[in-house]
């Protein structure tokens, strides 16, 4: 018998399917990574506070929030192609105009428009991938479609080392809004969800989708995913926007800590890489769990290194397994729901972490003018990660190579 996952495959290639998808979240995460760079620079270029610098990621995850909830929602209701082109187009729009702010407010206000387009991209994608590809390969191919992220995040270091210091930040913002537009030209030809497609003619209104997500029977799942969520999203943000910013106040220059960013930065290849490896021998538990506990005990060790050495191999270690546990949250996220929820209750549980998202950055930014150190701030993300690993262990149920209702 063949299914409609498997009818799909022979559409469209597993390979084509990740380029495609894999392309946009590869230009998202670009637009991630240099705001991060940008911050730094920005401190530099405006004179902002540490509470400015924090609000702008804060903002960010503001509108990642906004949309990864409504995208979510709708993408039940039109379908995940749809959406997939829409939020990418907003992404690109808001990301590319933002390089001719001159004012903070202007830069806040076109941030939250780059974050509601990202933010709505990122588990929209995760489950139209997800659907799309045989159970035996499921797991492995999400995974996979992360790691493009890394490589966005790569190229934004890049960028940043080369472009920044040279030709200033709107130059970068400009080189990495400009090539989505070629992402979002291949969309179009991209097929839908089979498993939406075959369900679509099923009318079910929106408040119907939001109230099945916490019914009896998805309580458990969708408590587990909030908690990992938010634990991961607000360490995460708070940790990784304010890298380059650590670093400056660790005593290095900004060029320099541009550069140390980027070594730290190629870990995360071989952390989405391992996590894809692991993640259909293992299972989805073993890997979120073995990973999270990895990343808090980097993030703990990078707290504290005062030597370059301990500071790079800590930092190297934390995005190792913070982005190998990103890969394994995306491919679990999607499979604790039915077709007809499944967009919804994923991005619900993104959209409650984008709240932590917010928070992150803020928080880091109010305890540096409050005097507290790099070590304090980085254990409290230390303890937010091991509690996320403790809601998978408890709570979540192993989904290997589970088909999808």
């Amino acid at each position: 018998m063949t299914t409609a996952t498997e009818k799909n495959t022979k559409s469209i290639s597993q390979r084509k399917l990740l380029g495609v998808a894999g392309l946009g979240w590869l230009f998202d995460a670009m637009d991630v990574g240099i705001l991060a760079f940008i911050i730094a620079a920005l401190h530099e270029d405006w004179g902002l506070t540490s509470q400015q610098m924090g609000w702008i990621g804060g903002v960010n995850s503001i509108g990642m929030a906004v949309g990864a909830f409504v995208f979510g929602i709708y993408a039940d209701r039109v379908g995940r192609k749809k959406i997939f082109i829409i939020t990418l187009l907003l992404f690109s729009l808001a990301s590319g105009i933002s390089a001719f702010t001159t004012t903070l407010a202007a830069f806040l206000i076109l941030r939250f428009f780059v974050g509601m387009g990202l933010g709505g991209e990122l588990p929209v994608a995760s489950t139209l991938v997800s659907e799309s590809v045989p159970a035996k390969d499921r797991g492995r191919v999400v995974v996979l479609l992360e790691s493009f992220w890394a490589a966005g995040w790569l190229v934004a270091a890049i960028i940043s080392y080369f472009i920044i210091p040279a030709y200033g930040w709107r130059v970068a913002l400009l080189l990495t809004a400009l090539p989505a537009f070629y992402a979002l030209y291949l969309r179009l030809n991209l097929p839908d969800s089979p498993q939406f497609t075959a369900k679509k003619d099923v009318l079910r209104s929106v408040s119907t989708n939001i109230r099945d997500v916490w019914s009896k029977t998805y309580r458990r799942p969708t408590m587990m995913l909030w908690i990992v969520w938010f634990t991961v999203v607000f360490s995460y943000y708070g940790m990784f926007l304010w890298l380059p910013s650590v670093m400056v106040m660790k005593g290095f220059p900004l060029i320099q800590s541009f550069q140390y960013v980027l070594i730290m930065t190629l870990a995360q290849l071989p952390g989405y890489f391992s996590a894809a490896w692991l993640i259909e021998r293992a299972g989805r538990k073993f890997v979120l769990v073995t990973y999270l506990i990895g990343t808090a005990a980097s993030a703990l060790a990078f707290g504290n290194a005062d030597t370059v050495t301990t500071l790079l191999i800590s930092g190297a270690f934390l995005s190792f397994f913070n982005l190998g546990a990103w890969g394994a949250l995306y491919a679990y996220s999607p499979e604790q729901y039915p077709t007809v929820i499944r967009a919804t209750g994923t991005g619900m549980a993104a959209s409650f972490g984008r709240i932590g998202g917010i928070l992150g950055p803020i928080l880091v930014g109010s305890m540096l003018t409050a005097g507290f150190g790099i070590n304090v701030i980085f254990a409290i993300f230390c303890v937010s990660i091991l509690i996320g690993a403790l809601a998978v262990a408890f709570l979540g149920t192993e989904t290997k190579q589970m088909e999808l209702e």
